[in-house]
C-alpha cells in the first residue's frame, strides 16, 4: 500500500477489483497501477476489493484495466 499524497487539483477515484485476497495481492495491484503516468498514490484493500487512486488528472479506465490485468486480477469498474 502507498500512502495517499493529495495535492490541489488532484483526482481521487475508487475502483472495484475482484480476486484480491491478501497483502501480496494489494501490493501487486498497487505496483502496476502506480506505473500509469500521472498516478500519485494507490491504496488497495483486499477485504473490500477497493483500490483508491489519486492522480493528477482523470485516468483512462482502459489503462487502469490493463494494469489490473497485468497484476492478475479483474477490474470490475468504479466503486
Amino acid at each position: 500500500m502507498t500512502a495517499q499524497t493529495e495535492s490541489p487539483g488532484s483526482v481521487t477515484t475508487v475502483y472495484k477489483v475482484s480476486g484480491m485476497s491478501c497483502g501480496h495481492c494489494e501490493g501487486s495491484v498497487s505496483s502496476e497501477i502506480s506505473e500509469i503516468p500521472g498516478v500519485g498514490s494507490v491504496r488497495a484493500v483486499a477485504s473490500t476489493g477497493e483500490v483508491t487512486v489519486v492522480s493528477a488528472a482523470p485516468l483512462d479506465e482502459e489503462a487502469v484495466r490493463a494494469a489490473v490485468d497485468e497484476a492478475g486480477f479483474e477490474l470490475v469498474g468504479k466503486a
